[in-house]
């Protein structure tokens, strides 16, 4: 299955949100984190994606 999110970007993108230390706390397991955290991320990153393309990258 291949992946649509590195974990490099996962991890960065929660340290932008202030997620990152919730996430320390569940011992870096994602599928602990509540749905609202994770909608945050995927959010966060559907708005880089957008930058990037609207720069032409």
């Amino acid at each position: 299955m291949a992946r649509i999110m590195s974990d490099r970007l996962k991890y960065e993108l929660a340290k932008e949100l202030g997620i990152d230390q919730l996430l320390m706390e569940r011992n870096g397991d994602w599928g602990e984190m509540p749905a609202r955290a994770c909608g945050s991320l995927v959010r966060a990153a559907i708005a880089r994606a957008e930058r990037a393309m609207a720069e032409g990258q």
